[in-house]
């Protein structure tokens, strides 16, 4: 029982939606209802309101980092591997789909780095890395995240972490390249948005 309230609590907390609690602290209109409707940090930034992006940002990642963080302290004897890594997977499913959004979230790249940063900070800074060299030359945000998603499950191996952490990375992964389905498709056609020059 026990386990299983550290998995639905991640769960639950996964589907805290910091865009939609932002925008309503900012006075901002629902992010579900313009731009891609997409509750994440990218799509309240076309809101105007950097403040708010930025925190939706810090606070879709930081849900991840905590869940991750408390089952490793509160559950630290050897052998948790899999529960950690249950639970990092149970927090990413809870923001992709949260149940106090009718199960229609985010895209979960944020809370994919809170998550990676709690398991291995060296893994995280690794994958936040790769997504800020790709940025920067392709100035392509979601290609910027693809392969960084294609990168996490890679370090996770050079890093020699669990074989529990690796499988459930490409599980992550893959499920982010399916949340950017529509990405895929704009960035095959030329058609995606670059980040802006400022």
């Amino acid at each position: 029982m026990k386990i299983l309230g550290f998995i639905v609590c991640a769960y639950l907390l996964g589907s805290i939606s910091f865009a939609v609690i932002m925008s309503r602290l900012f006075a901002l209109p629902d992010p579900r209802t313009y731009g891609s409707h997409n509750p994440g940090a990218t799509n309240v930034l076309r809101s105007g309101n950097k403040w708010a992006a930025i925190l939706t940002l810090l606070g879709d990642a930081a849900k991840g980092w905590l869940a991750v963080w408390v089952v490793q302290h509160f559950e630290p004897q050897d052998g948790n591997s899999l529960l950690v890594a249950a639970v990092a997977l149970a927090v990413f499913l809870g923001h992709l789909f949260p149940i106090f959004l009718r199960f229609k979230g985010g895209k979960g790249v944020a809370t994919a780095l809170g998550v990676l940063l709690a398991l291995n900070v060296w893994l995280g800074l690794a994958v936040l890395a790769t997504w800020i060299l790709v940025a920067l030359v392709f100035r392509l945000s979601s290609l910027a995240a693809l392969l960084a998603a294609v990168g996490a499950p890679i370090y996770a191996m050079a890093l020699a972490l669990p074989s529990e952490y690796v499988f459930t990375l490409v599980g992550i992964s893959l499920l982010l390249f399916w949340r950017h389905k529509s990405n895929i498709q704009n960035l095959l056609a030329g058609k995606e948005s670059r980040i802006a020059k400022k």
